[in-house]
């Protein structure tokens, strides 16, 4: 395999990436056509349309993840149930063209008596941890959904789901505290931020607290402006409180997401004492990679 075309097919944009012989990214493109913009028989047009010139090279693969293998999407690729490492991803790896064109299986786990479930989030925890040498690590990618990731000798053994940033936009735009908000969020306000999560830290239900947002206004005891930080460290306060250890017995955290969100949860972690190890985007990519390589193609 002399080329790697990489994918990022989510449900509301497409990525992708040419990557050359040590993995290294030679061009990079994007489409708005995420799967749900996509109808169900269109998605090899769409793809043709954004890689074909990177394709038409014989030695080319192309590998990709996301929702693009649910099955909504080009074609289901079965969750793969946890511990799993790179070996149980390419033994699960689904054929749009068998040796040409894979996708990348999402992962499942347990938790208690509830199943748990993500897609593209297990190509990015590799990568990272190839970025950064480990094998053994506790993650964290902020997003609509944010995962809770735990690594040991190489293999995701659990991991937990949050609807965080959904909450957010819920309370931010469909709550009573809508009409107290303002119509635009603004620079972050860390003093506002940090109240929030200090709040969330306390132990309080979220339920609770976020009426908060509704009263120090009222009470003019926060500016309106500060309030939408204010709810955010609220709401990514009351993730880490599930997610931490009290104490000082958490490990670094590596956090894995948009420069946006990862500025924020990385000033949240040490807000709580906790070391953050952030990584950009280019851990898709090094995990779509790293497994190409494991198929020795």
């Amino acid at each position: 395999m002399n080329t790697l075309v990489a994918v990022d097919w989510g449900t509301s944009s497409l990525r992708a990436a040419r990557l050359g012989p040590r993995g290294e990214v030679l061009e990079e493109r994007s489409s708005p056509q995420g799967i749900l913009h996509v109808p169900p028989e269109g998605f090899a047009t769409v793809f043709e349309a954004l890689c074909a010139d990177w394709t038409r090279a014989g030695s080319t693969f192309c590998l990709m993840s996301g929702m693009i293998g649910s099955r909504q999407g080009w074609l289901e690729a079965p969750y793969c149930p946890c511990p799993a490492g790179f070996d149980s991803l390419t033994r699960h790896l689904a054929w749009v063209q068998p040796g040409r064109t894979a996708i990348v299986p999402g992962l499942s786990c347990e938790r208690g008596s509830v199943p748990d479930v993500m897609r593209g989030e297990e190509v990015q925890v590799f990568g990272a941890l190839q970025l950064l040498g480990l094998e053994d690590g506790l993650l964290v990618l902020p997003g609509t959904h944010s995962k809770w990731v735990r690594v040991e000798r190489g293999h995701i053994t659990s991991f937990s789901t949050f609807m965080t940033g959904e909450f957010y936009a819920l309370l931010r735009q469909h709550s009573l505290l809508a009409r107290t908000l303002p119509a635009e969020d603004g620079p972050l306000d860390i003093a506002a931020f940090e109240r929030g999560l200090a709040l969330a830290r306390s132990g309080g239900s979220l339920l609770a607290s976020a009426f908060s947002v509704r009263t120090l206004a009222l009470f003019d005891r926060m500016a309106t402006t500060a309030l939408p930080s204010y709810l955010s460290g609220l709401v990514i306060g009351e993730e880490l409180h599930a997610s931490l250890v009290p104490g000082d017995q958490n490990p670094p955290v590596v956090v894995i997401g948009s420069p946006a969100l990862t500025e924020r949860y990385v000033h949240a972690l040490r807000f709580s004492g906790v070391e953050a190890l952030p990584v950009g985007a280019q851990a898709t990519w090094q995990g779509l990679w790293a497994i190409a390589r494991n198929l020795n193609l």
